[in-house]
């Protein structure tokens, strides 16, 4: 009697399970196209599919139309349920969300953002800008900041597939707390078309700084959102408002028309 082979499909999902859990695939990352892994291993692209596919339902891989199969990280849950990023809180009010990335690149922190994040002048940044959709119309756009140690090679990360906190959660990033701010500002001409406004028009500036749990600056986003589809809502307990002094008070903003 011959020894009995394990079948094709079985014998990939477990390489790219291996290769996920070595970190050659890293957590965010795209996988190589569906017809590469199978002329690697020498089976029919089918059979490929069929070893991914095995892998979705493990909650390894996340498949994305048009995209790929993309690699999930372990996640990792927050102590702060309030630091939720876009995708998550327009997912919880019902908008369909998108995002588009616009520009990213790797910059010294300079003198202003040394002091934000307690680094040298000279250490990396990374940079994002992103334009974010509720329902395919424009939202907010985004200019993100952190660390460049933080993740690996953001290149092979895509942030349209994965939400930046997702991201973190993958590679161990807790985050612990952050802090807030509402202003007023106005867009160049440029930014103001890609946002669909009117370069006139105030809109709503979010600047939050997040920390994790060695209170290290992990993050400092500015968000410019649309004040048209989006309202503020700040929840007060009793006893929280107080003469001369400013409320603790937990923040979110909302799509307009969407109930918060």
């Amino acid at each position: 009697m011959g020894v009995e082979r394990t079948p094709q499909y079985l014998a990939l999902r477990r390489l790219v399970r291996h290769r996920i859990e070595t970190g050659r695939y890293q957590p965010g990352a795209l996988l190589p196209a569906v017809g590469d892994l199978a002329a690697e291993q020498g089976v029919h692209r089918l059979t490929a599919l069929r070893a991914l596919e095995a892998l979705v339902e493990e909650g390894l891989l996340k498949p994305v139309v048009g995209r790929g199969f993309f690699v999930v990280g372990e996640k990792v849950a927050r102590e702060l349920e309030t630091l939720d990023g876009f995708t998550q809180s327009m997912t919880e009010r019902g908008a369909e969300p998108s995002v588009r990335v616009l520009a990213r690149g790797v910059r010294p922190a300079g003198p202003r953002y040394a002091d934000v994040f307690s680094v040298a002048e000279d250490d990396d940044l990374c940079l994002i800008k992103r334009l974010c959709l509720a329902g395919g119309v424009p939202f907010s756009l985004e200019e993100i900041l952190f660390p460049a140690d933080l993740l690996p090679d953001t290149g092979v990360l895509d942030l349209g597939v994965f939400s930046l906190y997702q991201l973190f959660s993958f590679y161990g990033v807790q985050l612990q707390r952050a802090w807030q701010t509402l202003d007023l500002a106005t867009l160049d001409q440029k930014d103001a078309r890609v946002l669909e406004v009117d370069a006139a028009v105030p809109v709503m500036l979010f600047t939050c700084t997040s920390r994790d749990r060695d209170d290290r600056v992990v993050e400092h986003t500015r968000t410019y959102t649309r004040a048209d589809r989006a309202s503020f809502v700040v929840p007060f307990g009793s006893g929280s408002l107080r003469t001369g002094s400013v409320p603790a008070a937990e923040g979110s903003w909302v799509p307009g028309g969407v109930p918060g």
